[in-house]
């Protein structure tokens, strides 16, 4: 029972049939986005954001703020978000020279000693890096650069006292994206530690936010389940792949790289009979789309599953999981911006995205809100 997109009879979607895939070209994913428009510091209270909804099925927007969220979804509907927990995955480094090198955290390797912790990471440096390398971190860690793993990443075994955990909150820092302009001079803010993360994030893996949650307080979320909505949390440890720009002109030539993901059996339990009163399974923000999609069989029923995803959802697809959709102003070109044009349709996506633009309305992570219903 999924809600309309491009073909309806009596309020009921149709969903069309697979697309032609490689007709999209992802030139239709550029948008003229005001560098003021970037938003660089969160909302002064996470449900003060703005939310523009668009209903697929009357072909209509409208202007609200998060936190009237409620007056949109109904009783029995199911918000289904992701409870991964951003770990402070950026951290600064000194070479013996002096230079500065910054690393971002992306995957845990193997902890090849007592004391040691090998990840593969994202490197910036001046002069680059080489095997063998030392690293003074900031927090008292220290670093040893291994040998290069991909193209753009490298293999560091970070050296560490105590507890990994604890050794990391010391000397790293939020992975905000490159777009957030922070010193790294300067420590990091509290409130970047606190609102680069959800309130409900729980289960340590992800290198980036589901920025779709960052709207939601408790209040707010105690508010939506008095009204009769569930919540229900799926884990997906987003990764940069997630973020990371598409090449090319084609998007058969992206490759997404695998992210962990989990549905436990009292999620899928609760989804499908929510579904099966005829509740709309809302995805807050396309990270918790993906899991549901990933883990649906083709009646949209939903299967326990745990393991890695690399689902790459671009316009074409049809949707077996999803109903409606919470999700934030995406970057041109990106798997998030296709994934949002799926579902909604594209049309419809670069009208909302120019009419925020004209409304002033706040992009990507610290940004503002959409609902597509």
């Amino acid at each position: 029972m999924h809600a309309c997109a491009t073909a309806f009879s009596i309020g009921t979607y149709i969903p069309p049939a697979p697309g032609n895939h490689s007709s999209v070209n992802l030139s239709d994913f550029d948008y003229d986005l005001p560098p003021e428009l970037i938003a660089q510091q969160p909302a002064p209270q996470r449900d003060a954001s703005r939310l523009l909804v668009l209903d697929r099925c009357a072909g209509t927007r409208e202007h609200a703020l998060f936190s009237d969220i409620v007056s949109f979804i109904r009783p029995g509907d199911v918000l289904v978000a992701n409870d991964t927990r951003v770990i402070p995955a950026r951290v600064y480094a000194r070479k013996p020279s002096g230079g500065r090198v910054e690393l971002l955290l992306l995957q845990f390797m193997h902890s090849p000693a007592p004391g040691i912790q090998q990840w593969q990471c994202l490197a910036r440096s001046h002069r680059g890096l080489r095997p063998g390398q030392a690293l003074a971190c900031e927090g008292g860690m220290h670093a040893v650069v291994r040998e290069r793993a991909q193209e753009k990443t490298w293999l560091v075994d970070l050296h560490y006292a105590g507890v990994f955990e604890e050794a990391l909150q010391r000397a790293g820092r939020p992975p905000l994206p490159p777009y957030i302009a922070r010193d790294p001079e300067q420590p990091p803010a509290d409130s970047d530690r606190e609102r680069y993360q959800t309130v409900y994030a729980r289960s340590d893996g992800a290198v980036a936010a589901p920025t779709a949650g960052l709207h939601f307080t408790p209040e707010l979320m105690a508010g939506i389940e008095r009204h009769g909505t569930a919540f229900v949390f799926v884990t997906l440890h987003v990764g940069y792949g997630t973020f990371e720009p598409l090449r090319g002109q084609s998007v058969e030539e992206h490759r997404m790289h695998s992210e962990s993901y989990c549905l436990s059996r009292d999620a899928a339990d609760r989804v499908n009979r929510a579904r099966s009163r005829g509740g709309r399974i809302i995805a807050v923000g396309t990270t918790s789309a993906r899991v549901l999609e990933t883990c649906a069989d083709e009646q949209g029923l939903l299967h326990a599953q745990a393991g890695t995803t690399s689902l790459f959802v671009y316009p074409g697809y049809r949707f077996k999981a999803v109903d409606a959709l919470v999700t934030n102003f995406h970057l041109p070109r990106s798997s998030l911006l296709l994934l949002v044009s799926a579902f909604a349709g594209s049309g419809a996506v670069r009208a909302a995205y120019a009419e925020a633009v004209r409304q002033r309305y706040r992009f990507f992570s610290y940004g503002d809100a959409m609902l597509i219903l």
